[in-house]
């Protein structure tokens, strides 16, 4: 179920974010402390802005109130990914290759769950990243459960 709400937010709120020249990034729909969250990721070349967040979650909004695809209330919030990023789609492993990222597993490999390095990319299916003793660690895609951009000060 949650999938398929993931997947119908997508058809409804990407027309919006194309004719804005905006990159849809993710859509969740989640459960948390009782309340059901629909949350919308957003971004563009030099970044999103409050005023990008609110002008897509106010079309959106217009758009969810007639088709009503969610039965349960639900919170909508628009934003941009962050500066530490999930890497969800196949052009972000492209996109990212060298930085930093944070990697974790499902399950444990060697009884390690989390892993950093510099991405080496997405290939056919197996993430690389290369440790800071220049190790080239491999991941199968369906065994991470995330891997975002790492933020080092």
């Amino acid at each position: 179920m949650k999938r398929s709400i993931e997947n119908t937010i997508e058809e409804i709120v990407l027309p919006i974010v194309e004719k804005n020249n905006f990159e849809l990034i993710d859509v969740e729909y989640v459960k948390e402390a009782g309340h059901y969250y629909l949350r919308v990721y957003i971004d563009k070349e030099g970044g999103i802005g409050l005023n990008d967040c609110k002008m897509v979650s106010e079309e959106l909004s217009e758009l969810l109130d007639e088709t009503d695809p969610i039965k349960e209330n639900y919170f909508l919030e628009v934003s941009s990914p962050g500066i530490d990023r999930p890497l969800k789609k196949d052009k972000d492993f492209d996109r990212y290759k060298g930085r930093d990222v944070e990697l974790k597993l499902y399950k444990a490999v060697d009884g390690q769950k989390q892993f950093e390095g510099k991405l080496e990319g997405l290939f056919e299916g197996i993430i690389k990243i290369k440790t800071d003793k220049d190790e080239i660690l491999e991941f199968n895609k369906k065994e991470v459960s995330i891997i975002r951009l790492s933020v080092k000060f």
